[in-house]
């Protein structure tokens, strides 16, 4: 698989066919089965029952897709044109067990080890946050343990929850449990709210993980910080793990666990404009829940953030014309 070939996969746009009609895919781009001659996929993982409070994340996928009918494929902002150096389809969900849990993990590493045996990055389209580890397990099967930018407002590092070691508060509890991180080379950004003891943000820490709470972010751009986590990471193969409710409420509405004192949306941008360079292996958007989303305003900004994902793969060159 070699990057800068002649795309063949190109978004519909506007002005060949109304944003109300047109293919159901992401960004209106071609539907694929399988992730074959593909540079970047978009994937689906349709599952809320990792869920711990407010259900609806299933639907999550199918929404943000229908709010991706409105981007276009040229980043005024960054200058990045994706299509026009990478191969990239939409290849659909993947098929979970929607009354097993457990199954659905497994269901899930053996799709992504699918995909990365093509050479292709997955953008994935959450979904609840139990899925990245499952994803974060074929990643190592693939790069070894990874680099991690998490972006949240929890740390989803518990032991358990009700007694169980899956579901969508634990995932990077597991990916630790299983080898999956590069310690020295994990960092948490956004986390907030109450918590049960000090261990819920400073677990991370005792592990070498970088954590930056919510109230280091306030009132400042976050390139300076994105900056030096770059620096700190270099060429390590790296996935980035991008929860909604990482942003205020004001922002994203529609999400299952909500915490006042959030990101904001310029600041998630520069988040993910600043991975511009990383290795980048892979990347999700999760915790979309439509059923509390009646505008589809959560479902745009997470629609928008994959794009931008997109536009920081390698592969893609930087800079305003």
């Amino acid at each position: 698989m070699t990057f800068n070939q002649p795309p063949f996969n190109q978004p519909l746009g506007g002005n060949d066919m109304p944003r109300a009609g047109g293919p159901g895919t992401m960004m209106r781009l071609p539907a694929q089965a399988t992730a074959k001659g593909l540079n970047a996929a978009f994937v689906g993982i349709p599952m809320d029952h990792g869920t711990s409070f407010r259900p609806g994340t299933r639907l999550g996928p199918r929404q943000i897709r229908q709010e991706s009918a409105m981007l276009r494929p040229f980043n005024m902002a960054t200058g990045a044109a994706p299509f026009d150096h990478l191969q990239v389809a939409d290849i659909g969900d993947v098929p979970i067990n929607t009354f097993d849990l457990k199954k659905t993990v497994d269901i899930i590493t053996a799709y992504y080890d699918d995909v990365l045996s093509h050479g292709t990055i997955p953008l994935t389209l959450g979904g609840d946050h139990t899925l990245t580890w499952p994803i974060l397990r074929a990643m190592k099967k693939r790069h070894g343990p990874v680099a991690l930018i998490h972006i949240d407002a929890h740390a989803d590092i518990n032991d358990t929850m009700f007694g169980e070691k899956v579901a969508h508060g634990c995932p990077f509890r597991r990916a630790y449990d299983d080898g999956c991180l590069q310690n020295d080379k994990v960092f948490q950004i956004g986390l907030r709210g109450t918590g049960y003891s000090p261990d819920d943000f400073n677990w991370g820490r005792t592990q070498g993980w970088t954590v930056v709470q919510a109230e280091d972010c306030w009132h400042k751009s976050l390139k300076p910080l994105i900056a030096e986590i770059k620096a700190k990471i270099g060429d390590t193969p790296t996935y980035l793990s991008y929860d909604i409710d990482s942003l205020d409420p004001a922002f994203a509405p529609g999400t299952g666990t909500l915490e006042v004192g959030g990101l904001t949306v310029w600041q998630g941008l520069e988040l993910i404009r600043g991975c511009a360079g990383l290795n980048l292996v892979g990347c999700d958007l999760v915790e979309v829940s439509p059923p509390y989303d009646p505008q589809g305003a959560t479902a745009l900004v997470g629609a928008n953030f994959l794009y931008e994902m997109l536009c920081v793969l390698p592969g893609v060159p930087q800079g305003r014309p």
